[in-house]
């Protein structure tokens, strides 16, 4: 087989994403010993006084008649003072205000109230008249000095009420104590010696201690264990490390919480073409990304040059994530990349992922083994390094009929292969499938024979990764294809 040479690729530094438009620029203010000024007296008007005192604003009502639940609130407020003023509000009082909220009747009062405020120089926001406001209130997650805002820019409340109770029902309560105690311990922690690296694995270490045990009582002993634990480990974290990580097939929400954890600490990542860039999005903002992409009979990075950045980043002490797609241990090259940490004294971890296989059965919802016809799975790269059909490949074990054969790298050799297993004792008529992109939304997929599922890949051209499944288990698949589509594609 002739095989064109492979196009030479740099490792290259990836720009960022640029940040999509924003409906509204979500900002926390800083409202403890300043004045508010509230003018009008509804349940509305009274939830925002309540909320400003609880930021620490001093409000100021503006109301002719208070009612129950305004003088209620002034009577206990949740922090900052309430006074009520029994009259209109007045353009003079504005002056010096932060804040300024208004309950208006009509469009001209809400127009008049606005025009004030900003005169004054002061940001308004006017109750359910969005096009006279600077700003608007959101739903809020109060776990303080945790706190979580989230608008729909007035266009579902609903909605936006609705992720609001779903978050309250994720972060347990104990969160804001920990987020109190990361205030108290802030400054211990800048003036405790610590390089910036080991800062960091003191906060990583915090937040993995909070997340575990949020209903805990932080207390001092923990602050010592764990800056302990930190100045213990400050050599290896100047060092630095290499986490191969597995990205999965390509659904991000396949990603192990590992995963995401050594994403969200790594400062440098290395990732593949096969690696979807919406696994990208939880990565550190901060980290620098850049794509070594290795791709069949494609535009590829040597692997000597993959391995030699990896470790000069290491050894000046960056944290550094080799993501791939799937598992890094099935066709990753993990070996060869766990050598050369090991060979440059590199600590290295593994954190496994979800293979192209396992994605693409539990979207067929196939089982890779049934007691009865599939006793066994066995997984086989489609070429070798020179990009041809490897000759030692096992071809009894392949034409076995009660394994289930994956087959990676396969669209180039698929012919070949199938030709030659089938000369082995393959049985023609055996079920296979061709799955591209598994788990994407553009998934797609073929279902055919073994004999003829060559020539149904090459006439569909799919976009990669591919990865071929034969073998029984895959009997019931075959034949509800056959019923609906005569074996031909489903997507």
């Amino acid at each position: 087989m002739n095989v064109a040479l492979t196009e030479i690729r740099k490792p290259v530094a990836t720009k960022p994403p640029r940040m999509e438009p924003l409906a509204r620029l979500p900002v926390f203010l800083a409202l403890e010993g300043r004045r508010a000024v509230v003018a009008g007296d509804t349940p509305a008007a009274a939830w925002k006084a309540e909320l400003l005192s609880a930021a620490g604003c001093s409000v100021d009502v503006f109301a002719p008649a208070a009612g129950e639940e305004m003088q209620t609130l002034a009577a206990e407020p949740p922090r900052g003072a309430i006074v009520i003023h029994r009259r209109a509000w007045q353009a003079d009082d504005l002056d010096g205000s932060a804040i300024a909220i208004g309950a208006c009747d009509d469009d001209e009062e809400a127009c008049r109230f606005a025009t004030a405020a900003r005169a004054a120089g002061v940001p308004v926001n006017v109750i359910d008249k969005p096009k006279f406001c600077d700003f608007a209130f959101g739903a809020i997650v109060n776990r303080s000095p945790l706190v979580i805002g989230i608008s729909t820019d007035g266009a579902a409340p609903v909605f936006g009420q609705a992720i609001r109770a779903k978050l309250e029902a994720l972060i347990p309560r104990g969160f804001a104590q920990w987020a109190e105690a990361a205030r108290r311990w802030r400054r211990q922690v800048q003036i405790s010696g610590l390089s910036f690296n080991g800062r960091r694995r003191f906060w990583q270490a915090f937040t993995a201690l909070a997340v575990n045990h949020p209903g805990h009582t932080p207390a001092q002993a923990d602050y010592d264990r764990l800056f302990a634990e930190t100045a213990a480990e400050a050599p290896s974290a100047e060092q630095g490390s290499v986490t191969l990580v597995g990205a999965g097939p390509g659904d991000p929400e396949l990603l192990t919480l590992r995963a995401v954890r050594a994403l969200q600490s790594a400062d440098v990542i290395l990732y593949d073409d096969l690696v979807s860039l919406e696994v990208l999005e939880f990565a550190r903002r901060e980290a620098k990304k850049m794509l070594v992409g290795k791709t069949g009979y494609g535009p590829s990075c040597k692997q000597s040059e993959i391995n030699a950045v990896m470790i000069g980043l290491a050894k000046s002490g960056r944290r550094v994530v080799r993501l791939k797609g799937g598992d890094p241990m099935i066709f990753g090259r993990a070996g060869e990349e766990i050598a050369a940490c090991r060979k440059a004294r590199i600590g290295v971890e593994v954190i496994p992922g979800i293979t192209a296989a396992q994605g693409a059965a539990s979207r067929l919802g196939v089982s890779l083994t049934q007691r009865q016809t599939a006793r066994r799975v066995q997984y086989i790269t489609g070429h070798g390094a020179d990009g041809a059909l490897p000759d030692d490949i096992d071809w009894r074990s392949l034409a076995d009929p009660a394994a289930t054969s994956i087959i990676y790298m396969p669209v180039k050799t698929l012919g070949e292969l199938t030709a030659r297993a089938i000369a082995a004792g393959l049985d023609p008529a055996t079920p296979a499938v061709a799955v591209a992109r598994a788990t994407r939304p553009d998934e797609t997929r073929i279902v055919s024979t073994v004999v003829e599922l060559p020539g149904r890949l090459a006439e569909a051209a799919l976009p990669g990764p591919v990865v071929v499944m034969i073998g029984r288990a895959f009997g019931d698949l075959a034949a509800q294809a056959s019923s609906h589509d005569d074996l031909k594609m489903l997507s």
